[in-house]
Order: structure tokens, then sequence, then C-alpha cells
């Protein structure tokens, strides 16, 4: 059984055991339940932001933990205020190190666009991303069914939810519909965990022109970030390069200011 399968797996048993201990209308009495969303396809369009996606994770399957001691509200106060166009929290306690009450204190400290990253397979854990304050769900279009998909993103537009679906591969475009927000191609095989934003850039070309577009995983240098705006990226969701240092949040700053150098720079180029 490969990791992935194992994740599912393990999830679906997790989802059972939750909905016995906090049933669905117990969530709808969450106060962010019936709270305004934040559009992250608005947030992606803003020219003051960077079109940066910054991911609040403490580990991996892949790495195991990367960062044990780093706070969620100090890390994505920072990154909100180093100009990222919106926030990616990890949920997955078992692989990811995340909780719910992860997200949820990031939303009680940020006013932005907030994707919850996890493995969505049932129609609670989408009541529960609205209860917690995520305003963007996150559908893994390898580990879902085309009914599922649209099943899930139908319902999750239902309670005001934006969708972002996650695809690795060009069959994956057959599960696309008209509830779906915004295509994020994930760099990392999750399979393998091998990682190359090549991915992106072969990709990109399947994706139809009313969807915003994200590319996800194994972004570590501006230029990427250039390359990828280049090929008509909207936005780049990046975790492990900041959160793998001490200062996440600076890590994160820094590697803006070098992104906007990096752009000036070549805009004189182009003059010259």
């Amino acid at each position: 059984m490969d990791i992935l399968t194992l994740i599912v797996h393990n999830k679906r048993k997790e989802v059972a055991e939750k909905k016995e201990l906090y049933p669905s209308k117990l969530l709808e009495k969450s106060l962010h339940f019936n709270a305004p969303i934040v559009s992250m396809k608005k947030y992606l369009q803003r020219d003051d932001k960077t079109g940066i996606i910054a991911e609040f994770k403490r580990k991996s399957p892949s790495k195991d933990m990367i960062n044990a001691y780093a706070k969620v509200e100090e890390v994505t106060i920072g990154y909100m205020q180093a100009g990222c166009s919106g926030l990616s929290i990890l949920t997955d306690e078992h692989y990811f190190g995340g909780s719910n009450k992860d997200l949820e204190t990031a939303r009680t400290y940020n006013f932005c666009p907030i994707l919850r990253k996890d493995f969505i397979i049932d129609a609670y854990q989408i009541i529960e991303a609205r209860a917690i304050g995520a305003d963007t769900i996150l559908l893994i279009a390898e580990v879902l069914e085309k009914e599922e998909v649209e099943a899930l993103a139908k319902f999750a537009k239902s309670l005001g939810l934006e969708v972002l679906m996650e695809v690795h591969g060009e069959e994956q475009f057959s599960k696309l519909n008209q509830h779906i927000d915004i295509i994020g191609v994930n760099n990392r095989d999750l399979k393998t965990f091998k990682v190359s934003i090549k991915k992106s850039l072969e990709l990109i070309q399947m994706i139809p022109d009313d969807f915003m577009k994200i590319s996800e995983s194994g972004i570590s240098a501006p230029e990427s970030i250039l390359e990828l705006k280049k090929a008509g990226f909207d936005g780049f969701l990046i975790g492990e390069t900041f959160m793998k240092t001490s200062d996440p949040a600076l890590a994160c700053r820094e590697f803006i200011s070098e992104v906007e150098f990096a752009s000036a720079a070549g805009a004189v180029s182009k003059r010259l």
C-alpha cells in the first residue's frame, strides 16, 4: 500500500470517528460557520500582493518533522505582513502535525483567504472547514472519482466556500466541473514524493483560461516564481521553503524581497 492510499484509508476512519464525536449540527453552531468568506480568487488578482500562498505545516510524510516549534499566530501574521496573497493551513494531524485549532488560530489573527489543506473525502469535512474558518477547500483529484469531485465541490459552493482542485497528471483534468474555482498543479508526486516544477510547466497548457492557476510544492528559488508567472500561473503555494527555517515569517519576507528584486531587474533588462 503506497503512502497516499494509506493516508486516505486512515482518513476515512478518522472522519467516521469525528462524525460521532462532533455531529454536523454541532459544527454548524460555530461562530465562523456563517461568517463572510474571504475570496482567494480575488486576493490572487490584487496588484499589491505577490500571488504567494504561504503554508503552515509542522511535518510531512516525506520529511517527517520540519518545524516542531513554530507558532501558528506568529508565522501566519508574518506571512501576511510580508505580502502573501493567502494562507494554507495543514489540518491533518497524523501525517502533517496539524489540527483544526491551527486553522482557527490563523483565522483569529488574520483577515485573508485561508485554504484548508487536508485530504477531503467526505461532505462532513467541508462542513468542518466552514466551521473552523476556512475560505477555500482542497480537493485532490488523485484520490477522488469524477462524481465525488463534482458532488463535494458543489456542496462546498453551497456553503459559500471556494474550491481548489489539485491535479498531478493530465488524465485528472477530466474531473473538472463548473463548481471548481482554482486549479492547482502539485509538483510533488504523492506516491514517490519526487518534486519538479517541470510538472507545472507541462500541465499549464491543459488548464482552461477561465480557471485561476496555482503551482504547488518544490518552489524554492525566486527565479522559479518568475518562470511560473511567465508561463501563466496566478499563484504559488510555498510551505517547506519557509517552514524549514527557524523563522518562517522572516524567510518568507526575504524570499518575497528577492522575487521583487528579480522581477524589477528583469523589467529593466527588457527595456535596455
